[in-house]
């Protein structure tokens, strides 16, 4: 009893222990210039030694030597670099803190069809692990369960805010589903015989299609106005029916990826596939079909005994050259997600155009979420949600982002890793 009752005690310290004390930024109180940079503007080229001024929030303002409005900050980043802030799809930011501290996981919901959960619901803006990837650039970041057959619903929010209202760029975007295995495990501790094991991937893909028949006729019934009852799971999934959402499909197989884009042209969704390890093997159907990609595997070794060993860095520039839609991520990531932006520029050592490698961390997550009239680029009209770096953000022996502003908000950038290696300096 005694042990039980110090292990509680000690987890309760780690949980408690692992919130940053940074203060959100305050909301834009006056029009910020930036003086003399060269903007990476994502859509519209490289601009050097130019100016950008935004107020409200917005980018209002891009050009040579701009007029300095009155009671405006002037800030001199001429030598310096401005981008558009980083968006990280597919991750697990704040949802959990400390892997080997079980109460800091709130990743999954228990059983294998929830399509009810969202995200930002478990979202802990306080995570110290949230000011350690903004000091690399990353201003959103969209937030996955995980885990179940049907996960739940993402949505996208800003790395900056007091609660995941404050920080919600859109909410609820689409529904995630982990596609049933379509090979065999053969891993040194899988038990099951390929004839179970067949079985089993089988019994997963119906339990998954009625699911989606279950949910048809929910929607159907709601639109006749005949319902007896509600259910939160059909219903979070009636934006799938009606256009509004988006079925985003994890998988990595050339079979399952396959699999998946028959399924969603059969119902007629709008399809994103996750991670898809295999999706060069494919990169001609996929472009063909217009789905969208989220690329997870930008660093590993490869997975075939054939494949050459640069296989997962050389995939974004094989896509690319076909013609497929894509973004770059770190699949399922949270910590390791503040590397995402040197993932980009070692997809353009091995192939990938360098202005489309930026794309993929700006404008394409933008667009793969629906918010790129608002934000992945610097444009006049959207929201000023950008970094000042004094060298290439996708450069990790070059960059060092000196500002972060979201909504034109000052971002703090320090964070626990700046604060322990400032102390260690010290030490004797």
């Amino acid at each position: 009893m005694k042990k039980l009752l110090t292990s509680v005690i000690a987890a309760s310290l780690s949980v408690s222990a692992v919130a940053h004390d940074m203060v959100p930024g305050a909301a834009q109180s006056q029009p910020v210039l930036l003086q003399g940079g060269t903007l990476h503007t994502v859509t519209q080229g490289v601009l050097p030694n130019t100016d950008l001024l935004f107020d409200q929030g917005k980018i209002v303002a891009i050009g040579s030597q701009l007029e300095v409005p009155a009671n405006a900050r002037v800030i001199d980043v001429s030598g310096k670099s401005v981008f558009p802030g980083i968006i990280a799809l597919d991750t697990t930011l704040g949802l959990i803190e400390l892997e080997s501290v079980r109460a800091t996981n709130d990743m999954r919901e228990i059983g294998k069809i929830t399509p009810e959960v969202s995200g930002h619901t478990a979202y802990n803006p306080d995570s110290e692990v949230i000011p350690t990837i903004r000091y690399n650039g990353i201003t959103h970041a969209q937030i996955v369960p995980q885990g179940n057959l049907i996960a739940g619903r993402s949505s996208l929010l800003q790395t900056d805010g007091w609660t995941f209202e404050d920080a919600a760029e859109t909410l609820n975007v689409g529904v995630h589903v982990n596609w049933p295995r379509a090979s065999l495990n053969t891993s040194w501790w899988e038990r099951r015989s390929p004839e179970e094991q067949r079985k089993a991937n089988a019994e997963e893909l119906k339990l998954l299609k009625q699911a989606f028949i279950d949910a048809k006729a929910y929607a159907d019934a709601k639109k006749a106005n005949v319902l007896q009852g509600m259910d939160v799971r059909w219903e979070a999934m009636l934006g799938l029916f009606d256009g509004s959402s988006k079925l985003f499909v994890h998988a990595h197989d050339k079979r399952q990826l396959e699999q998946a884009m028959e399924f969603a042209s059969e119902w007629g969704f709008e399809l994103v596939l996750v991670g898809a390890r295999d999706a060069w093997r494919i990169a001609d159907q996929i472009a063909a079909n217009d789905v969208q990609v989220i690329y997870g595997e930008p660093y590993g070794l490869p997975t075939r005994h054939d494949e050459p060993y640069d296989q997962a860095y050389a995939v974004p520039a094989l896509l690319a050259e076909a013609g497929v839609d894509f973004a770059i991520a770190y699949s399922t990531g949270f910590w390791d997600i503040r590397n995402l932006g040197f993932a980009a520029g070692n997809a353009s050592a091995f192939g990938l155009d360098k202005d489309q490698a930026l794309a993929a961390v700006t404008i394409k997550p933008a667009e793969i979420m629906g918010v790129a009239d608002k934000v992945g680029s610097l444009e006049v009209g959207k929201q000023a949600s950008l970094v000042v770096s004094d060298g290439d953000i996708l450069d990790h022996l070059g960059q060092k982002v000196r500002w972060m502003f979201i909504d034109g908000a000052e971002v703090d950038l320090n964070n626990r890793h700046n604060q322990l290696y400032q102390k260690y300096r010290q030490k004797p």
